[in-house]
């Protein structure tokens, strides 16, 4: 299914961290060729591994600031000294072109893409429960006990946003949420106003 539209859907996917988005995110992209993933803006330096353009694009902090000045950004926010956004321009070109555009940002930035763009659709992505995610994130071993306990209570706040989301996914069964991630995206190109373009050579027929 690789047909593209008039117009695109944009989608917004949130979650906390440990449940597993971006293995999420990444088979997506795979299985459905008409989806865009909106890589981020930042002003942090690049890490060790980081590629420009595909994990971030990397501005100074002159451009971010005059990017915020002229509305570039559909959501930005200040992090740790540095600035992180989501380039509107970009995203209205794909949506314009044809391509459902994702998104992948925090509770914050779906709050602010919901008051600009309220067509938008929301997905958030559960754990099992909290004790899972604890699990997932102690085999990961990349926090020390202290960041462990903030991640965690972290999540907390950001699952209280969950009930403003349109769609829950519960990444229990990977292969299961994988499944109704892509559902999601499927099922909203076989509505009425996607496919009216097909159905309209079918009334205009003679009758017999």
């Amino acid at each position: 299914m690789s047909q593209r539209f008039e117009r695109g859907q944009l989608y917004v996917v949130s979650a906390p961290s440990g449940v597993g988005k971006t293995t999420l995110i990444r088979h997506l992209l795979t299985k459905l060729p008409f989806v865009r993933f909106s890589v981020s803006c930042t002003t942090r330096p690049p890490r060790s591994g980081e590629t420009p353009g595909t994990d971030y694009h990397f501005l100074s902090r002159e451009e971010f600031q005059r990017g915020i000045r002229e509305q570039r950004f559909l959501e930005w926010a200040a992090v740790h000294d540095a600035y992180y956004g989501t380039d509107g321009d970009q995203v209205a070109r794909w949506l314009e072109e044809g391509w459902d555009v994702l998104l992948d940002i925090d509770v914050q930035g779906a709050r602010q893409i919901r008051c600009l763009r309220p067509q938008c659709l929301t997905i958030f992505i559960l754990p099992p429960s909290m004790e899972t995610l604890k699990e997932r994130l102690l085999k990961r071993g990349s926090e020390s006990p202290d960041q462990l306990e903030k991640r965690l209570s972290a999540a907390q706040q950001e699952i209280m946003e969950a009930p403003w989301y349109d769609f829950i996914i519960v990444n229990d069964l990977l292969h299961e949420a994988q499944a109704d991630l892509e559902a999601i995206f499927r099922a909203q190109r076989c509505r009425r106003i996607f496919q009216s373009r097909r159905i309209s050579p079918f009334l205009a027929l003679d009758e017999p």
